[in-house]
């Protein structure tokens, strides 16, 4: 006899995994979770690779937030690795008459980012840096932010000038590569948002709970949906066996009253029926080194020159000790076709975009049982802690 069940979840990752788990442990309910890929965590999927270095196959996934109850909850499932991230710009030099303190062998320069006072030294050398670094600091309070906005709008033409330059070396270039557009494109909005931060914090985020599961996502996620109430199947497409007709929801053939927490395309959910919604893509190179370290720090951004947008060693971000090896992993973005085996990761969020998503929005509205989940149903960019978030509040209203 075929096993009844009182929810379906479709993806096993964020999600997928913390909707399950609530469903089955605080409700009691049957969930059958099915998951198209062929292992669980979705995009935070880690595991050796064939070095055995850990690594993470979706680009790297560093988690941060300040939110307690997520913290507490995922904080079930794993222990925690103290790990603060850290990022720093590598570019060429444009002036090489100026030598900041830690300038590379080949020409080029680092930087951290966000941009700070540590990278106003970097960019124009120890003295002129400092000097400009007092002028913000007379100029704004410390330990604050400022944005580039704020900064062009300062009468003092060398404080608007490290606005230019910030935009120049930090973020225009890096943002065309990653969305594929020109300047003109770019929303200004986005743009006046950049932080210089006047502190010498090289943080990237600034959370008060930061940290790497301590023996990797996917260990993480196989404990939270270890229930016996949850059955996952893995490799299995969903919507072979989920059918959306006349507001009546059908699992395999049969009407299914349950609740179903949908976190894949909402467009492909229903066939692409308004038409397919934008997305970016991302493509890895990997390349593994008879060495220690290639670089100082997990992430280095290229934000000016080359064809791809960063760089990441999975030995900084998780702690494995393996000397003599290294993985490393070049990140490029590109357009999202929908060919097989490409991964939509970034809605590409503006107004033309959001009302198609409207479109499918409000046809899932005629289901009353469906809910949509996640960055990919709800045509969203989310952090792995606001998913998360977003689960348990779904779940505190469903149950």
């Amino acid at each position: 006899m075929m096993k009844q069940y009182d929810a379906l979840v479709v993806g096993a990752g964020y999600a997928g995994a913390v909707t399950a788990r609530r469903l089955a442990e605080d409700g009691g309910k049957q969930v059958l979770v099915l998951e198209r890929r062929p292992h669980v965590a979705g995009n935070a999927c880690d595991g050796p690779d064939g070095a055995g270095v850990l690594i993470h196959f979706y680009g790297p996934h560093i988690f941060h937030t300040n939110d307690k109850r997520v913290f507490d909850y995922l904080s079930r499932f794993t222990k925690w690795r103290r790990y603060q991230h850290k990022v720093i710009a590598n570019l060429p030099r444009d002036n090489p008459e100026v030598v900041p303190p830690r300038k590379s062998t080949d020409g080029r320069f680092f930087f951290p980012v966000p941009f700070n006072l540590d990278s106003l030294k970097n960019a124009f050398g120890e003295q002129e840096g400092a000097r400009l670094g007092q002028k913000l600091l007379d100029a704004y309070p410390a330990q604050s932010q400022v944005t580039i906005l704020e900064l062009r709008q300062n009468p003092d033409p060398e404080i608007a000038a490290i606005a230019d330059y910030v935009y120049e070396h930090v973020f225009v270039h890096y943002t065309m590569k990653q969305w594929g557009q020109t300047p003109e494109e770019i929303d200004p909005s986005t743009t006046a948002r950049v932080p210089v931060r006047l502190s010498r914090d090289g943080r990237y985020f600034q959370d008060a709970y930061q940290g790497m599961p301590l023996d990797g996502y996917t260990p993480m996620f196989e404990r939270m949906l270890d229930h016996p109430n949850i059955t996952v199947e893995l490799g299995v497409d969903a919507l072979g066996r989920l059918g959306l007709a006349d507001g009546v929801i059908k699992l395999d053939g049969a009407p299914f009253n349950g609740p179903v927490i949908y976190t894949g395309q909402a467009d492909e959910l229903f066939g692409f029926r308004f038409g397919p919604l934008p997305y970016r893509t991302l493509d890895f190179g990997y390349e593994t080194l008879p060495q220690d370290f290639f670089q100082s720090h997990g992430t280095v951004n290229y934000t000016v020159d080359g064809d791809f947008t960063r760089i990441t060693e999975f030995k900084h971000l998780t702690g494995q000790e393996m000397p003599g090896v290294t993985t490393i992993m070049r990140e490029y973005s590109r357009a999202y076709t929908g060919k097989a085996g490409e991964i939509p990761y970034y809605a590409i969020i503006n107004p033309e975009n959001n009302a198609l998503y409207a479109k499918y929005a409000e046809l899932a509205a005629q289901y009353p049982g469906l809910h949509l989940l996640g960055r990919l149903a709800e045509y969203k960019y989310y952090n792995m802690d606001a998913i998360a978030a977003r689960a348990l509040e779904l779940t505190d209203k469903m149950l």
